[in-house]
């Protein structure tokens, strides 16, 4: 394959361009087990390449933790060579999540059964605006008291700095019990008809209920949101 602009032979399909600095791919596929990954490349609706990582994974405590992490940064710069728009990830979500810690896109979660297809089928979908504030200045509302100390704030962080957020308002606490950091845990519900959220904190036998607004403007939107929102949180240990 050559660059579509300057038709400068790729090494691989859809690999950005370094000599016209041209990407030549929309989006990138990443179906992830955890012996195997398929990287898909796509052109609008087109499968212009694909590329299969393998790995034998390891028991070991410490040589275990090596040989995933160089599985999913294998993973990792199949895609950064694409320099795709848009990066969709199905399967593992263990491999999905510390690949995508190893990059700088955003990943949108599509159905197991057929990634491609489904990939193809969002991507005439418009985006979600993008909320360019820092996350305390998101963070607001009548009830400035969070649950959880630290790790309720970092929850609270988590979530915010999302940037498909626009603002996160702390709900009032239902007491129930002591405190414990040991316990504390956040989860985001199902998003509603306008595309937003509500995150769960609990800390023992307290639960605040805090609302999140996002740019999503419906329902299937507003879950993708929220699956990306949970992924952060599982990634932080926060879940």
């Amino acid at each position: 394959m050559d660059c579509r602009r300057c038709e400068t032979p790729l090494e691989r399909p859809g690999d950005f361009c370094l000599t016209c600095n041209t990407a030549n791919c929309d989006a990138v596929v990443v179906d992830c087990g955890r012996e195997r990954a398929t990287v898909t490349v796509l052109d609008g609706d087109e499968v212009v390449g694909e590329t299969t990582v393998t790995t034998v994974p390891d028991d070991g405590e410490e040589t275990g933790v090596v040989e995933f992490r160089n599985f999913a940064g294998r993973v990792a710069d199949e895609v950064r060579r694409k320099r795709p728009e848009t990066v969709y990830a199905a399967g593992d979500r263990a491999v999905i999540r510390e690949t995508r810690a190893q990059l700088h896109h955003e990943f949108y979660r599509v159905d197991d059964e057929d990634p491609v297809a489904a990939a193809i089928g969002g991507l005439g979908e418009s985006g979600l605006d993008v909320v360019d504030l820092a996350p305390r200045e998101k963070i607001g509302g009548a009830h400035s008291t969070l649950i959880g100390g630290r790790t309720g704030q970092t929850a609270i962080r988590t979530v915010a700095e999302h940037p498909h957020v626009k603002k996160v308002i702390p709900g009032p606490i239902e007491a129930g019990g002591s405190s414990s950091q040991a316990s504390v845990g956040a989860k985001v519900t199902r998003a509603d008809g306008n595309g937003n959220v509500r995150m769960l904190i609990r800390d023992g036998s307290s639960v605040q209920e805090n609302r999140v607004v996002t740019t999503a403007g419906d329902r299937e939107m507003g879950e993708r949101v929220r699956e990306d929102l949970n992924e952060a949180l599982t990634t932080a240990d926060l879940r």
